[in-house]
């Protein structure tokens, strides 16, 4: 007689996920807004949305993972911060054009399901909906062993914001003098990990444990340091003073991100020498020996967001940052370039 083949002995374990929900049951709690209907363990979330707060509102999404940062986690068998990483990648991008996020959604896909490990990456989306002040309105958990090999894991996020028609920022505004404005990263954010994981574990031959002087902490705790969330100091700002212009400096760094919110003709002049680069940076710009402008295009280099503004607010905005424990740089300027371009033009000496 054969034996009778389950879905347990294929490698997916139910009686683990409805361990994992109860145990996230409480946590997902503590992010819900006013606005939220209803309770983890349905087939959808429910979101009463206040239209009334608005003139004409506009709802923008974003979605993004965190890249393969996770692989880091997973070799260091530390999940608590990466779930803040996955709801900074997404909130922080929605953020760009002035919208409040409003509720989010995760996915977590694994090999085999430890309820204890995705109870440790729900709590890190949870503190960042908390930090970004929206609603962890949903999510979802596949257990898929013939997709992930033993360990490994994947991360996705989606959020929702909301922003008036009429204060949608999209970067048309920017005009020739406007002051950029830099808000500190807190290290390589979640972007650019293939190549830092190739020099410090192939050519530096480190070891999550390793602890690096330069750095002051393990190879571990500065990769895992968590994306830091902008949400709640920038929208504060933009309502006391127009904002013209925002990058979120995420994959193709500086270089490749500020064009993208940039009126033809117009280029951003940064300066590198204004700000305070973590040593993360140039520890990585000298063991591989990279070439400057493609360390630019790969990392944050210390800036994860990009602030334009009129030249007489930007003292303003550098003092809001400062009171709200963000060190902010005025790291430059936008001017005139050629006719029909629009680009980056990366000055100063070294940070």
């Amino acid at each position: 007689m054969k034996k009778t083949v389950t879905y347990g002995s294929a490698g997916v374990n139910i009686d683990e996920g409805d361990r994992l929900v109860s145990l996230i049951r409480p946590i997902v709690g503590t992010t819900h807004r006013r606005e939220v209907l209803g309770d983890i363990g349905g087939f959808a979330g429910f979101f009463r949305f206040n239209a009334r707060k608005y003139r004409n509102p506009v709802l923008v999404s974003g979605t993004d993972g965190v890249g393969t940062k996770v692989k880091v986690a997973a070799m260091a068998r530390r999940f608590g911060t990466v779930g803040i990483d996955l709801v900074a990648m997404c909130v922080n991008d929605i953020l760009v054009h002035g919208a409040e996020p409003l509720f989010f959604l995760d996915y977590y896909a694994t090999g085999k399901l430890s309820a204890r490990d995705g109870a440790e990456i729900v709590s890190g989306v949870a503190e960042g909906c908390r930090q970004a002040g929206c609603a962890l309105l949903g999510g979802e958990t596949a257990e898929m062993p013939s997709v992930y090999g033993a360990g490994e894991f994947d991360l996705a996020g989606f959020a929702v914001g909301a922003v008036d028609r009429k204060r949608i920022i999209t970067g048309s505004a920017v005009r020739p003098g406007d002051a950029l404005i830099g808000l500190s990263s807190t290290g390589l954010h979640s972007n650019g990990y293939s190549l830092a994981r190739k020099i410090i574990f192939g050519r530096m031959k480190k070891r999550v444990t390793s602890r690096i002087p330069e750095w002051g902490t393990t190879v571990a705790e500065e990769l895992l340091r968590p994306t830091r969330i902008y949400v709640r100091p920038v929208l504060s700002l933009a309502r006391k003073i127009r904002i013209r212009g925002m990058a979120h400096i995420t994959g193709g760094g500086i270089s490749g991100n500020l064009p993208r919110v940039l009126p033809r003709g117009l280029v951003a002049v940064v300066d590198k020498g204004t700000w305070t680069m973590p040593p993360v940076f140039p520890t990585l710009v000298e063991s591989a020996r990279l070439p400057e402008s493609e360390a630019f295009r790969t990392f944050n280099m210390g800036i994860g967001m990009v602030l334009m503004v009129r030249p007489a607010d930007a003292d303003r905005s550098l003092r809001h940052f400062r009171r709200n424990g963000i060190p902010a740089f005025a790291i430059g300027e936008v001017r005139k370039g050629k006719r029909g371009e629009s680009g980056v033009l990366l000055t100063g000496g070294k940070s």
